[in-house]
């Protein structure tokens, strides 16, 4: 692939996985179906949120593990593919990788580097402080009883009542430490104080993609064979230390191939063995399986060994030797979740038939509003979704009717909120970090 012929413009509209950008086929049409992608994950991550409050029974490695059978059944069946929270966050933080060096490996100068440095943080915090200090104003200025009172109702263990803040101090910090915590991500103030307690998401990305930074510098300087061997023994190093790294490098190195190594035309005429031609596409179907199988095993069948594989790793915070002292309340990098997300990664990289399905132009768009989403979801469930279901239990106990109402009534909400925070938050945040960084030049 002749990459250099790609603008920084284009390319840099895709440099971040939750912070949507626009883009346009004719401006990248090697790299839009990343964005639907996105888009998938996003209707993956409104159905986890809502099902957490609604039907926790029914979301994988849920707290509310005994409860109503129809429930049980989503959760060992759908639930393990298509609202999975770890499976989700896990595609999140590799795709970012993926998509986060595209603007310097399109064009590597040393400007274009700097910029997305410099960039990344603006274009981060802007949307996240709009949208925590919503949730501030809405959970902190008013009462949360009502939350409290349907989390009892519905005897929802899974679901925390969002935290209130005492004063202003408390929130300023909240915030502030959202963007230097490196570890123990979920037990933070602001993941507390956020509704669903998802926006730790914002901490590892940030975090993270200063690791792709320092490494994809190297990119334009090595031999291509040397740095694949390095960032393999990166990767390894990565998953026996437990380290979000594992999933950020593996992304890079997946991007490095698709713009540098003609990685779709190798990898769909697979490699020779002696006087064979050895297929790809069968190891990538393995790697899906596999993942899948582990999943299945360990949520439906086995959940008492769910967490056992993370003890196999090096105790980095906790011992000196094996990982026994994990804490399993915090988001993990899992084997088979990153076995299935490779997997997946592998195929869409190589097949433009499955690229072209990423391509459509509903999840294109929803792919742009991606971040929109993930920050505007969990306030309108936690307000409206439960507001309105403990004003229509008042008339009458039907909790699965009520529930298909709230999910009825909270889909276009979403939508609409998204959309306004989109246009009148997350596009113009990436304006103000464009001309900061202009600023900064001169």
């Amino acid at each position: 692939m002749k990459f250099k012929t790609m603008s920084h413009r284009a390319s840099s509209r895709l440099s971040s996985f939750l912070p949507a950008t626009s883009i346009s086929s004719a401006e990248l049409p090697c790299q839009n179906y990343l964005l639907g992608l996105r888009g998938l994950i996003t209707i993956q991550s409104f159905l986890f949120v809502f099902f957490q409050v609604f039907l926790p029974s029914a979301v994988p490695d849920s707290d509310n593990p005994n409860g109503p059978l129809y429930q049980v059944v989503l959760r060992k069946t759908l639930g393990v593919l298509f609202w999975n929270e770890s499976l989700i966050y896990s595609f999140i933080i590799l795709l970012s990788a993926r998509t986060l060096c595209l603007p310097f490996l399109a064009d590597t100068n040393r400007s274009v580097c700097a910029s997305s440095i410099f960039r990344r943080g603006i274009r981060l915090w802007l949307p996240t402080f709009a949208a925590f200090s919503l949730c501030a104003a809405a959970f902190s200025t008013t009462s949360t009883t009502y939350i409290s009172d349907f989390l009892t109702l519905t005897q929802n263990e899974s679901t925390p009542t969002p935290m209130r803040f005492r004063n202003f101090l408390v929130y300023f910090n909240s915030m502030f430490d959202l963007f230097w915590l490196t570890r123990n991500y979920s037990s933070q103030a602001a993941a507390k104080a956020f509704p669903s307690g998802t926006i730790w998401i914002v901490s590892v990305l940030f975090q993270q993609s200063y690791t792709v930074y320092m490494t994809m510098v190297t990119i334009p300087y090595t031999r291509t064979s040397w740095r694949v061997k390095a960032f393999l023994v990166f990767i390894l190093t990565a998953w026996w230390v437990q380290s979000w790294a594992w999933y950020s490098i593996t992304g890079l190195l997946l991007a490095d191939a698709v713009m540098n190594m003609n990685f779709k035309y190798k990898s769909r005429t697979g490699f020779r063995m002696s006087r064979f031609t050895i297929p790809t596409w069968p190891l990538y179907a393995v790697l899906v399986v596999v993942g899948v199988l582990l999943q299945y095993l360990f949520i439906a069948w086995r959940p008492e060994f769910r967490n056992a594989e993370l003890k196999g790793h090096t105790g980095l915070y906790n011992s000196g030797g094996l990982n026994e002292g994990v804490d399993v309340t915090q988001p993990q990098a899992r084997d088979d979740n990153f076995l299935i997300v490779l997997g997946v990664m592998l195929f869409v990289e190589t097949y433009e038939s499955v690229q072209k399905v990423f391509r459509s132009r509903i999840l294109v768009e929803m792919g742009r509003r991606s971040f929109s989403f993930f920050l505007m979801q969990s306030l309108i469930t936690y307000t409206a979704g439960i507001k309105l279901y403990m004003q229509l239990h008042s008339t009458g106990a039907n909790h699965k009717l009520w529930t298909f109402v709230c999910f009825i009534v909270c889909l276009p909400l979403t939508v609409v909120a998204a959309e306004i925070f989109y246009r009148f938050v997350d596009t113009p945040s990436i304006f103000v970090a464009k001309e900061a960084w202009a600023w900064m030049k001169k």
